[in-house]
């Protein structure tokens, strides 16, 4: 049976990178447009029901939110800790100029600068798959990304469309994932590969 979650828990959270916890476990981070679904995600993801709390409003989250997982690896009866990393939201938020560009900044700084990052899931909603400025973001990423860092597309919401149009995503972005929090749809398929990535260093998909 392959490895799979088994404990997860909220840790601290942190506004800029000097907050977040001391570096050395693999760390995985979670981002994309506010309302994509993250939160419902990572509760899928950690089989926690309240694990992430989503804003009823979007944008609302403005902090760096840090998650302590803990995988079991049946076959080796071993167990491996690492940490989820939830972003804030982008594209939403109604703050004023001077207050998001410091956000920015602050996200900016600790994208580029924090090596314990193994893996960038980007969440982008299948029902519009080619936002520009989810483009931008892979685009962002792309430029610095290390050699051993890992970036994975992941399309929440799949329920919502037909075969024809998931077949297309796919075409147009090789290699991403499928999901569906509300049918449970690519959510185990996701935990192993996170697993194999960031604890057994397998290459990018």
């Amino acid at each position: 049976m392959p490895a799979r979650i088994v404990d997860a828990s909220f840790l601290t959270s942190a506004s800029k990178i000097d907050e977040a916890p001391a570096e050395g476990i693999g760390e995985v981070v979670f981002l994309g447009r506010s309302n994509v679904g993250k939160s419902s995600l990572l509760n899928s993801l950690t089989h926690r029901k309240s694990l992430a709390k989503s804003s009823s409003t979007p944008g609302k989250t403005r902090l760096i939110n840090y998650f302590e997982v803990v995988y079991k690896d049946d076959e080796a009866d071993e167990k491996y800790n690492l940490h989820f990393v939830d972003l804030p939201g982008f594209g939403y938020a109604k703050v004023s100029k001077s207050m998001k560009y410091e956000w920015q900044k602050s996200l900016n700084e600790f994208i580029k600068n924090r090596r314990t990052i193994r893996l960038f899931v980007h969440l982008r909603d299948a029902r519009h798959p080619n936002e520009p400025i989810d483009d931008d973001v892979k685009r962002y990423i792309e430029e610095f990304i290390g050699p051993d860092q890992c970036y994975i597309e992941v399309f929440t919401k799949s329920d919502k469309l037909k075969q024809k149009d998931l077949s297309k995503i796919l075409k147009e972005h090789p290699g991403a994932l499928l999901v569906s929090n509300l049918k449970k749809r690519g959510i185990e398929k996701l935990e192993h590969l996170i697993f194999d990535i960031v604890i057994k260093g397998q290459p990018c998909p």
